[in-house]
């Protein structure tokens, strides 16, 4: 036996006074404790406390041992331990005769405190029970059930009356007890099932069935009973857990959708039965109207001629599936999992998807009609899966050959490669098949004479169709290799729309469709009823404008350049953002192109004014740590040197004519459209913060050539016409802009089309707005814009000329109207765009010549029977214009600017590296070069002409400048 003290579960040396118990002895059952326990209590007679000198682990005088309790089953869990931890090993007999009551006789109200009594090892010997404690026993009544504890029944025992536990093996091992009598109910209870009366082996047969059914058993499973009861209420969850669901219930409502989802598609299969086609809906036509009602056009004659899959070759065949269905013959009819992820696209507004196969295409264009509606979606899906069952795949793809719209009111492959090519299908090149079927995506984008601007986007999107090709083994790499781009012809509109109808209808559907209000193949399917913003006095006013001012001055036969005048004009109202008024060409039947949405020409120095814009909207400063406002001075010397962080960029621009300007303030820099101090602030301002401030006053953020660099200061920009009348629109509202509209309403039957909310909101501060505004009245008033003054209305304004006097602008507005016009040049043969110089006998073609008389010309008839308009402005001081007026007297540049161009063009020099982002500005003003004497001029290409640009970051160095080739013109487009 070892010396060491025997010590409880926490490792704590016994209590007890007495010597260690040398008998361990086996745990209780927790079902016979708890019945025994409840016995007990029943009986209201607390048990004898034993003596206070009696013998640890002894029983008390007049008292008998316990039974020898079984050993508990071999389970997961220990019995008594709720929570599956082992249970501890019971205490010694003197112990296990606690009270089981309190003192004032309810049963279980007293009990050991945990931890208060000494463990013995599991496995110890029985306990033997007297004879005096089996008559206490048997006297007490079986009960059906025992009572509730308030707590679990410690499974290792309970503390003696004096608080304290005998130690395990304190007591002598006591005698073993002869078996109870059979007619001793306590005993019988006693003896566990499967042992015999001795307690040593397993009971007799007779033994067994007579303990069954004897009250005592019932008393034992009615505690098994509650012990399950017990538990089963210890599982139950409580607080949050009780809010989540059970695995039993997601797999039941699992199963119910399953059969939910499968009955309603076996129904729906059962149902919808495959249509007659529908041609109706092709046959319908859009009806175009004055926002007074009256009618503008009509459009929507169906263009089609059906053909069979025979006629059309195999490499259009396979353009068209690698365009649109690379595996629609392998695959199933409908998609699921494309058409989940194009409803998630279309939930969470990511990029649109059609999700549908070509089989749900066909149905779609044959059977049903272009409607957006889960009912054409539901009908769609189950047409295609009969289809498909019932019609090969050559016949379906036939159908949609025939039935697919490709743009130019073309219905169909055989329709598309006359409007695109001029030929039968039949002769199509693999080359051309491809371009037709990357117009089956989108028609509108993928023109490239509609849309010159686009080309790049529809090369990308042929040559992914020919990749496809190459890559499903239906074009050699031979054959792929050094296959140029077919340019398709011109187009042929309609004759129903000529004039400047067909302008005013293919914008507004660019705009329905480019705004996803309605949907091209919708669109075209027709049926709509469309009331527009186009107002027919003030469209009147800008045709008789162009006519009167620029047309009428051009002799095409006798005069080359007169061919290639093009005239593009929008005009806004500020307040609401309705486009009111627009010039796109001659004639949609004779120059095609909308020159009033095409973004293929630099806008030139009509951009400076947001440079100006976003200097103050971000409270910029110059490189010395001055603010930039209308009277900060900036060297203006020609090719000045920009400078970055203190340090020289490579970059020179020159100013018009090679004039030097000496320090001048950016209200006269603006007046003259000084290169040098637009590119210097273009880098004080940061090219970044420009361009956020352009597309906050309008500008797409998708426009050409809108770029994060230097080259963003001087107008390489290619925006709309369109678009900067939208961003001189938001200057006019005091910086508020909203979502410019060119439609009033729209109706299909009875459906009316949701519009957007114009919502006009402050897309840059009033003190921003209002000082551009300041210092382009100065513009109008003394500057290159002083032909604006015939409009009779004051007005603020900016010219400006592309490179090589490519193309020429004004834009600007009053306080009710903003309008912006733009003179182009552009070979009709080639579509190449051309200089202007000699355009109508002048030498040269500039923002203060035709576009500004348009535009006066234009507002004042627009205009008339309205009382005129001052400006409201709240600079705060940013917006102090000073007077165009140099600080040294003896330049003759601040006189008047001339008319009179020159006749000369000065020549180019090569481009310079690109300037980088400026940074902190540094502490001291950078070095300027000594100043040059001035010249005669300073008009913006309305005087003696300003140096052309070169093609560099921003147009080009020197004599080049930034935007041209060195032509007379704008150095950054002026």
């Amino acid at each position: 036996m070892s010396d060491e003290p025997n010590r409880d579960a926490d490792g704590r040396g016994p209590e007890s006074d007495g010597p260690p118990a040398q008998t361990p002895r086996q745990q209780p059952d927790p079902a016979e404790a708890e019945s025994a326990a409840a016995a007990e209590g029943s009986a209201g007679t607390p048990p004898e406390r034993p003596a206070a000198d009696a013998r640890p682990g002894q029983p008390a005088e007049g008292t008998a041992p316990h039974a020898a309790a079984p050993e508990p089953e071999a389970r997961g869990e220990q019995p008594g331990s709720p929570d599956g931890e082992p249970e501890a090993p019971a205490e010694t007999p003197g112990a296990q005769r606690a009270e089981r009551g309190s003192t004032d006789g309810k049963p279980g109200a007293q009990r050991a405190e945990p931890g208060a009594t000494d463990e013995e090892p599991a496995g110890a010997p029985e306990r033997s029970i007297s004879a005096a404690e089996q008559s206490a026993r048997s006297a007490q009544p079986a009960t059906s059930e025992a009572p509730a504890s308030p707590r679990e029944p410690e499974p290792d025992g309970r503390s003696a009356p004096d608080g304290r536990s005998d130690p395990a093996g304190a007591s002598d091992p006591p005698e073993k007890s002869a078996p109870p009598s059979p007619a001793d109910p306590a005993a019988t209870a006693a003896v566990p099932l499967g042992q015999g009366p001795s307690g040593d082996g397993p009971a007799s047969e007779e033994s067994g069935s007579l303990m069954a059914n004897t009250p005592e058993a019932e008393q034992g499973k009615a505690a098994k009973k509650a012990k399950k009861a017990m538990k089963k209420q210890k599982r139950r969850r409580t607080g949050w857990r009780r809010l989540l669901p059970t695995w039993r219930m997601v797999l039941g409502g699992f199963l119910l959708v399953v059969l939910a989802v499968s009955g309603a598609l076996v129904a729906g299969y059962l149902l919808v039965s495959i249509p007659a086609p529908n041609d109706a809906a092709a046959a319908q036509t859009n009806v175009y109207l004055y926002a007074d009602g009256s009618q503008i056009a009509r459009d929507g004659d169906v263009n089609r001629e059906n053909v069979t899959l025979g006629k059309v070759p195999k490499t259009t065949q396979h353009a068209v599936l690698a365009a649109e269905d690379r595996d629609f013959y392998h695959e199933s009819a409908v998609d699921p999992q494309a058409m989940a992820r194009a409803g998630w696209n279309m939930v969470t507004g990511g990029e649109r998807q059609s999700g549908s196969t070509i089989t749900q295409q066909y149905v779609k264009n044959y059977y049903l009609s272009q409607d957006q509606t889960v009912t054409r979606k539901a009908k769609e899906f189950f047409i295609a899966l009969k289809l498909d069952n019932e019609v090969s795949k050559n016949d379906i793809l036939q159908g949609y050959l025939n039935t697919s719209y490709f743009g130019r009111n073309a219905y169909g492959i055989q329709s598309a490669a006359h409007a695109y090519y001029g030929k039968d299908v039949s002769e199509l090149t693999a080359g051309e098949g491809a371009y037709l079927a990357a117009l089956v995506n989108s028609p509108n984008a993928y023109d490239t004479r509609a849309h010159p601007e686009s080309k790049d986007r529809a090369v990308a999107r042929w040559n992914y169709v020919l990749d496809g090709m190459v890559k499903e083994g239906w074009l050699s790499k031979s054959d792929r290799t050094g296959m140029k781009f077919p340019e398709p012809h011109k187009v042929k509109p309609p004759r129903n729309l000529s004039g400047e109808r067909g302008y005013l209808v293919d914008a507004v559907k660019n705009y329905l469709i480019g705004n996803e209000i309605i949907d091209e193949q919708r669109l075209a399917a027709g049926g709509f009823r469309i009331t527009t913003t186009f107002q027919p006095k003030k469209q009147k006013a800008m045709r008789d404008a162009v006519d009167d001012e620029l047309m009428a001055k051009l002799d095409r036969k006798n005069r080359k350049v007169d061919s290639y005048v093009r005239a593009g004009g929008a005009s806004v109202d500020p307040k609401s953002g309705k486009v009111v008024a627009m010039y796109g060409g001659i004639g949609y039947t004779k120059q095609y192109t909308n020159n009033a949405t095409r973004r293929d020409y630099q806008v030139g120095s009509t951009f400076k004014p947001f440079l100006f814009t976003s200097a103050v909207q971000n409270r910029s400063t110059t490189q010395d740590g001055r603010l930039i406002r209308a009277d900060t001075v900036y060297d203006g010397t020609n090719k000045r040197e920009v400078v970055s962080d203190g340090r020289g960029t490579g970059y020179a621009p020159a100013n018009e004519d090679q004039r030097s300007y000496g320090k001048i303030p950016v209200s006269t820099a603006m007046d003259k459209s000084v290169n040098s101090v637009f590119a210097q602030m273009g880098i004080d301002v940061g090219p970044k913060n420009v361009k956020e401030t352009a597309i906050d006053l309008g500008i797409p953020e998708d426009a050409p050539n809108l770029n994060e660099n230097g080259s963003i200061a001087l107008g390489v920009t290619t925006a709309s016409v369109l678009d900067m009348a939208e961003a001189y629109a938001t200057l006019a509202n005091h910086g508020k802009h909203g979502h410019y509209s060119m439609v009033e309403k729209a109706t299909r039957g009875g459906e009316v089309i949701s519009l957007p909310d114009p919502d006009p909101v402050h897309a840059v501060p009033r003190e921003a707005a209002d000082s551009t505004t300041a210092t382009l009245r100065s513009v109008v008033q003394g500057g290159t814009g002083t032909a604006a003054q015939a409009a009779g209305r004051p007005a603020a304004g900016k010219t400006g000329t592309a490179e090589e006097d490519k193309a020429a602008w004004f834009a600007g507005y009053t306080p009710d109207l903003s309008t912006v016009v733009s003179v182009m040049g552009q070979n009709p043969k080639t579509n190449v765009q051309e200089p202007l110089y000699g355009t109508g006998g002048r030498p040269r073609v500039n923002g203060g010549g035709f576009p500004t008389q348009i535009w006066a010309a234009y507002t004042k008839k627009a205009l008339e029977g309205r009382p005129a308009k001052d400006f409201d402005l709240d600079t705060a001081g940013k917006g102090n214009v000073s007077p165009s007026r140099p600080p040294f007297s003896t330049d003759p540049s601040s006189q008047a600017p001339s008319d009179r161009p020159s006749d000369k063009p000065s020549q180019p020099e090569e481009p310079s590296d690109r300037p980088s982002t400026p940074s902190t500005p540094p502490s001291r003003p950078p070095s300027s070069p000594p100043q040059s004497p001035p010249a005669t001029g300073g008009a913006d290409s309305g005087g003696s002409g300003d140096p052309g640009g070169g093609d560099g970051i921003v147009g080009g160095n020197g004599n080049g400048g930034p935007g041209g080739d060195g032509a007379s013109g704008d150095p950054g487009g002026l």
